[in-house]
């Protein structure tokens, strides 16, 4: 399986790149006509949602992100708790 590489950009949206599927809430899958790269929103201002459109240059959406380290994941709870 290839990898499926993600990229947050600056002040833009999340990139894509590799071989995924995206799903709605229902569990269905939308066609992207067999593209291996798309960028989805961050800044909310889409028309076409969850994609972008590039609706971030004319809203001004400021967002810089780095990479970090996640804290460890919270312990499982005990069945029954």
């Amino acid at each position: 399986m290839a990898e499926t590489k993600i990229t947050v950009r600056n002040n833009g949206p999340l990139r894509i790149e590799g071989e995924f599927t995206i799903y709605d809430m229902e569990g269905k899958a939308f066609d992207l006509a067999g593209r291996t790269a798309i960028s989805l929103c961050r800044c909310g201002h889409s028309a076409n949602k969850p994609f972008c459109d590039s609706s971030h240059k004319t809203v001004g959406f400021q967002s810089v992100v780095q990479a970090c380290q996640l804290p460890p994941p919270p312990e499982p709870k005990p069945p029954g708790a």
